[in-house]
């Protein structure tokens, strides 16, 4: 779980922008910003946390309120730190906590000023590491205050994560569902008679994937090109890896994959696409059988037809010769 708070001032504008938003396993919760000015929900599951604590949308709109104005007081500060009149500029902090695979957990406060890292909370020491000097009248500032670093690591290893595991309970319909990652490789031919071999993999969650290139088993990093971890539009992710081989070493390359959702590791190698032959084989044999069908329907119809007309013309003479000799004179 992490929150993302940033203040903008721009030329011109009296009242900085400021947007608060908060995720749960890269997934948008809650948010604020200068235009509600109210703590609001994201998604259908956070609204069952009104049940247990129904203060929770005011509390925490009081909170990011008064944050609101602590940044712009922030960028009133840093302008006077980095010797600043005007421009645009901002100031971002992002803090939060996790609960990783192996059953540990881990926890982070971060500032940045116009992009660039400011200055950082180490917890286990409740320092401050400032990014650069004028950083350094940050630390003295924060340092001095103890009580106020140490509610900080408090928050860190305990408040933040009981939280964390009481939105993941709120919201396990889809924050703790797995889906199988879709492994394919595909391969495309270099101008110097190399080959690049694709490892494309898609619709899996959670985003964490564990995704490696290997050559006769063991781990290759040689010529391993990636791509990021992307968002699909129905919640999964998608991503992938490439090598350069040689064509004639292709078979030794396997991608080799790791996700919650496979309950083993996979390793997926190249294969040569299905020969089309047998199937445009049974096209042509199909398309020349209707044709076959087709003609002989035409035969009968022209037959009967035939057969149709040369009755009538001979039911036809009859009456007539008949007529003929019964008129009278």
């Amino acid at each position: 779980m992490c929150y993302f708070v940033t203040s903008i001032s721009e030329p011109g504008q009296q009242v900085p922008q400021f947007f608060y938003v908060g995720y749960v396993d890269d997934q948008e919760f809650v948010s604020y910003n200068t235009g509600t000015r109210r703590y609001l929900a994201k998604v259908p599951w956070i609204s069952q946390v009104e049940k247990n604590d129904p203060k929770y949308w005011e509390r925490n709109t009081l909170y990011a309120q008064g944050h609101e104005q602590s940044f712009r007081d922030h960028l009133a500060t840093l302008a006077e730190y980095y010797n600043q009149s005007g421009g645009l500029h901002t100031f971002q902090w992002m803090y939060g906590c996790e609960l990783r695979r192996d059953g540990s957990k881990g926890g982070y406060y971060q500032y940045a000023y116009d992009g660039r890292d400011y200055i950082s909370l180490d917890k286990d020491t409740l320092t401050w590491m400032a990014a650069d000097v004028p950083a350094q009248n940050t630390k003295r500032k924060w340092e001095a205050d103890f009580s106020d670093n140490k509610y900080k690591k408090i928050y860190l290893e305990e408040t933040c994560i009981e939280w964390l595991q009481r939105y993941l309970n709120y919201g396990k319909k889809t924050l703790l569902r797995t889906e199988v990652p879709e492994v394919k490789v595909t391969r495309k031919e270099d101008y110097d008679g190399m080959e690049t071999l694709i490892c494309r993999v898609g619709g899996f969650y959670p985003k964490d994937i564990d995704i490696d290139w290997t050559r006769d088993g063991e781990v290759w990093m040689q010529d391993v090109f990636h791509g990021l971890v992307s968002p699909n539009s129905d919640g999964t992710y998608y991503t992938w890896r490439s090598v350069t081989v040689d064509p004639k070493e292709r078979e030794r390359y396997k991608c080799h994959v790791e996700h919650d959702g496979l309950p083993n590791p996979v390793d997926v190698a190249w294969e040569e696409p299905a020969s089309n032959l047998g199937l445009i084989i049974g096209c042509v044999v199909g398309v020349l059988f209707l044709m076959a069908v087709m003609a002989g329907i035409a035969v009968y119809f022209k037959k009967h037809h035939s057969g149709y007309k040369a009755a009538a013309a001979s039911e036809q003479g009859s009456n007539s010769s008949g007529t003929g000799s019964a008129v009278p004179m």
